[in-house]
């Protein structure tokens, strides 16, 4: 159902049954680190998040109008966008104008005490407004200064602004995702986004660690082009080095000759039978040992070459039971295999609920549902200190110290 403002409401909301997590400490091995986070939509605040969940202090500064996410729906929960409750929670929303020369005295009153200011916004932008790296190592010669942009801060594409979709078409991700018969497709993720977020959180915390040694700021450069490009590492060496260019073929192809999925008499499974032990333990998990050990198919250079009649015999087997019968006797073989899983079949995993991944988090009369960090240190996950923030709620607290900064 759908309210009037556009709010997506359902009778029960997939959140309920989910373990209820109190907010709390939370990791603590960036503990006393200071974060002014500039950015809005994903990357970015993805990437501040992340060091929040390990300790750092966040100062989200976001204009009149708020991060662009906030908007993103529907749906929404209790008017939050579900997009940006998603990579937002530990910080501290505080609202700044930064085409207005008395909040950007503010901020830069801020940045002295910062030890991180992270930003999304071009280069000529940044120039712009005075809040690039030099800008902000003239307050504080020891700053980590964090840029996620689409295509770096140099080359001729600098000042293209940029979306994950955009970068995905960029790196080459999309040309072999889809059917061979098909169009190319974009991930049913903002995966640029994320990767780059990731990679900003970890140049961040390297740069961070330098400091300790040296005393020295930093800038780091990162483009969500080549995070994603990155990601595509093991496509594009063959390409470098042999010649090889991948094409689209709905999942189907790999180096590792046996590597997609595959129908059952219901559901469809994933299958990888990435080595020669693993191959003949297949064979023997379904009676036909004796087809593993046929001469040529001894090798996974041999298997390529028989690829289509290898999964064509591997088919026909499959089709004869359902999907969790062959699960199981694979669980049982050592062979690599699993279901297809829909959002829905994910998010509703026992085990990854037991493993703390999904969860809501209750802070004061809030709650909200979250994805865990996913990594565990002596046993133990991050539990977030709070909430993503509404718009402007913890700007009374940084006022103050805004105020006794250098003026413009």
């Amino acid at each position: 159902m759908t309210s009037a403002a556009g709010e997506v409401t359902m009778e029960r909301r997939p959140m309920e049954g989910l373990p209820v997590v109190e907010a709390g400490a939370g990791f603590t091995f960036l503990s006393g680190i200071k974060v002014l986070d500039l950015t809005t939509s994903v990357a970015g605040p993805y990437a501040s998040m992340l060091l929040s969940d390990f300790g750092a202090e966040i100062i989200k500064v976001e204009r009149p109008g708020g991060d662009d996410a906030r908007g993103w729906g529907p749906p929404f929960l209790d008017g939050e966008s579900l997009w940006f409750t998603a990579v937002n929670r530990n910080k501290k929303s505080i609202v700044l104008d930064l085409e207005d020369a008395t909040d950007r005295a503010n901020l830069r009153g801020l940045a002295v005490q910062a030890d991180v200011v992270i930003t999304n916004q071009p280069p000529k932008a940044q120039r712009k407004l005075g809040l690039d790296y030099e800008a902000f190592a003239t307050l504080r010669p020891d700053i980590i200064f964090t840029s996620i942009t689409g295509f770096g801060l140099t080359g001729e594409r600098s000042d293209l602004t940029c979306y994950d979709l955009i970068a995905e078409g960029y790196s080459g991700v999309m040309d072999i995702t889809g059917e061979a018969d098909g169009g190319p497709q974009k991930i049913g993720a903002p995966a640029a986004d994320m990767l780059a977020g990731q990679d900003a959180a970890m140049a961040t915390i390297a740069a961070l660690f330098d400091r300790m040694r040296t005393g020295k700021g930093h800038l780091v450069d990162v483009s969500l082009v080549e995070s994603m490009t990155r990601f595509l590492s093991c496509r594009v060496s063959p390409y470098l080095g042999a010649g090889e260019v991948p094409a689209r073929s709905g999942g189907t192809d790999s180096v590792i000759a046996i590597y997609q999925q595959f129908a059952t008499s219901d559901l469809s499974l994933t299958l990888g039978l990435g080595n020669d032990g693993i191959w003949h333990r297949f064979w023997k998990a379904v009676g036909d040992q004796a087809y593993g050990e046929r001469p040529e198919f001894r090798s996974n250079t041999l298997r390529r070459a028989s690829r289509n009649e290898i999964v064509a015999k591997i088919q026909s087997i499959l089709l004869t039971s359902p999907r969790d019968h062959w699960l199981t006797l694979f669980a049982g073989a050592r062979v690599p295999a699993g279901p297809i899983n829909t959002v829905e079949d994910v998010a509703s995993d026992r085990a990854l609920r037991e493993r703390g991944l999904f969860f809501a988090l209750r802070d004061g009369d809030r709650i909200v549902p979250q994805i865990g960090l996913g990594i565990r240190i002596d046993g133990r996950t991050a539990i977030p200190r709070s909430a993503p923030p509404r718009l402007g709620e913890h700007s009374h607290e940084y006022a103050t110290a805004g105020a006794t900064g250098p003026s413009v």
